[in-house]
């Protein structure tokens, strides 16, 4: 029993859900991408080349024996578009994790001044024997200039 409590522990975290969506996410883009790259990128590229087309490419070796690389540069192209969406992905979630920490930062900062004013205007406070002798002292010297005059 302890197994499967264990399992579930496990599976239930949000990091292996996270995982999950992830992956599901990651297979449509990568659907999505390949689409892009063989419906409309490549033809692009073909009509550029003279209207060859990439996944037409390949090296007939023997009858019935054929090396496509056509398909091989269809797939390196998508590769490299799916590489640089993450890269930029990446780069965003960066920048706004970093923003979202100087923001932490800065927030911690001034709160940590106020808790330092605070303590440093507890720390000025007067108790209450020492107003009553500060007015004791205020008293006495207002009476001494009264008489000196």
């Amino acid at each position: 029993m302890g197994l499967f409590k264990e399992f579930r522990e496990f599976a239930l975290k949000g990091n292996v859900i996270d995982l999950a969506v992830g992956v599901v996410i990651g297979g449509a883009f990568g659907k999505v991408v390949s689409s892009l790259v063989s419906d409309i990128i490549m033809p692009l590229v073909g009509l550029l080349t003279g209207g060859i087309s990439f996944k037409d490419m390949k090296w007939q070796v023997t009858d019935g024996v054929a090396i496509t690389y056509g398909n091989f540069i269809d797939t390196i192209v998508n590769l490299i578009i799916i590489a640089a969406a993450i890269f930029f992905v990446i780069k965003a979630m960066n920048k706004i994790r970093t923003l979202a920490e100087n923001a932490l930062k800065k927030q911690e900062e001034v709160k940590a001044e106020e808790e330092k004013a605070e303590a440093e205007a507890e720390a000025n406070k007067l108790t209450a024997d020492q107003q009553l002798l500060t007015e004791i002292r205020d008293l006495l010297k207002a009476r001494a200039q009264e008489q000196s005059k």
